[in-house]
């Protein structure tokens, strides 16, 4: 365990305490705040949120794209846009962080577990057709589970880390299904399957902007899509689903207030020119990690086939769970960060009785995943 924490000292330059993720605030940063602030337009109107809109749906490669408060907040909406309602029931995987499981509920839709793949750690093609095909009929062009007779609405899948799962797999299976395919692309900017980038291959797609992502506004998050349609709704239902007028307040429907403030997308602008720096640099330190590992008994976790991982978190497989939990205590007392990966959502008290099959690979994960530190070493 030393050689490891000395290593990773090593490579991050300090004998002080070393986070997991960090951001880097290296560019336009300052100047784009002060701008903004200049303006005095703070808030959800502003020139840096249309830029930021327009210059994230360019990067990814899709035609809209709707900045919102966080990642959770994007995929709620992206959620309703599927239109999820109330006793619906979405799949989604087990392993995967809590906005995940908790965008679906706020709908009051219940989420269904299907197993990840071991290489990706995200949501598997095999066990989607195998648990559809075992649980479920298509009844006047829509997924009915035989099990408690609920529509399947939408399936989300989440890009573990920035490794993208099977995500085209996953789609032609939702198409087949007719299902709504939802991803939680909250971790992969920057992340491509088979040359396409993850968070597109849907109708929608949801992105976060946390303080620990790869690139940040200390929150914030975005929606994108090729549908002008569904782009005009979200946009509308983010900002309290107020009519347009001059000066009189009118609402036609429910609405959130979900949309990004302008001093954060000034902020965003600013980290989004960074981008390509700072995956240069992650993927840097991945091949460090892989090459000092392949001299140990622990796997460090690679880009899947077919995928261009964008290494937001790197991690390791351990070999058990004792193993696990003694590099977690050692590494953390001696100043380097390290933390395992999510309990499955399964497990957790509010979600215990939602369908799911056996989960065998989540399970082996949950047991052995570790985050080591993963901050872009660029100063």
């Amino acid at each position: 365990m030393r050689n490891i924490v000395d290593f990773i000292k090593k490579m991050f330059k300090t004998n002080d305490f070393i986070p997991l993720h960090e951001p880097r605030f290296i560019g336009n940063e300052k100047k784009y705040l002060n701008d903004c602030i200049d303006s005095t337009f703070v808030s959800s109107v502003g020139k840096y949120v249309d830029t930021f809109e327009k210059e994230f749906a360019k990067t990814v490669g899709s035609k809209y794209a709707i900045a919102t408060v966080n990642g959770t907040a994007a995929l709620h909406i992206s959620l309703i846009l599927a239109d999820v309602k109330k006793d619906d029931e979405v799949i989604t995987q087990p392993l995967t962080f809590i906005a995940t499981c908790n965008a679906i509920s706020y709908i009051g839709a219940k989420p269904i577990f299907v197993d990840v793949d071991l290489d990706t750690m995200g949501l598997s093609p095999d066990s989607l057709k195998l648990f559809l095909e075992n649980n479920c009929e298509i009844k006047e062009n829509t997924c009915v589970n035989k099990t408690t007779g609920k529509i399947i609405k939408a399936c989300v899948p989440m890009h573990t880390f920035g490794h993208s799962c099977r995500i085209l797999e996953i789609n032609n299976i939702c198409d087949k299904w007719h299902i709504k395919l939802v991803e939680d692309a909250a971790e992969s900017l920057g992340s491509y399957y088979k040359n396409k980038h993850t968070g597109t291959f849907g109708k929608v797609g949801a992105f976060s902007f946390n303080g620990n992502k790869i690139i940040t506004s200390g929150g914030g998050g975005v929606i994108v899509t090729d549908d002008e349609s569904l782009a005009k709704r979200a946009k509308h239902i983010t900002t309290t689903a107020k009519i347009s007028h001059p000066y009189e307040y009118a609402h036609d429907e429910i609405g959130y207030n979900y949309r990004l403030p302008n001093i954060n997308a000034a902020l965003l602008v600013a980290q989004l020119e960074q981008l390509e720096r700072f995956l240069v640099s992650k993927k840097e330190l991945a091949t460090k990690y892989k090459d000092f590992f392949s001299n140990l008994d622990i796997n460090f976790i690679e880009e899947p086939k077919n995928s261009k991982s964008n290494y937001w978190l790197q991690a390791i497989l351990l070999n058990d769970i004792n193993q696990r939990n003694e590099f977690l205590e050692f590494s953390n007392k001696n100043g380097v960060m390290t933390r395992p990966i999510w309990k499955l959502m399964n497990e957790l008290e509010m979600f215990k009785d939602c369908q799911k099959d056996d989960l065998k690979n989540a399970k082996y994960l949950e047991e052995r995943v570790v985050n080591i530190p993963s901050s872009v070493r660029v100063v």
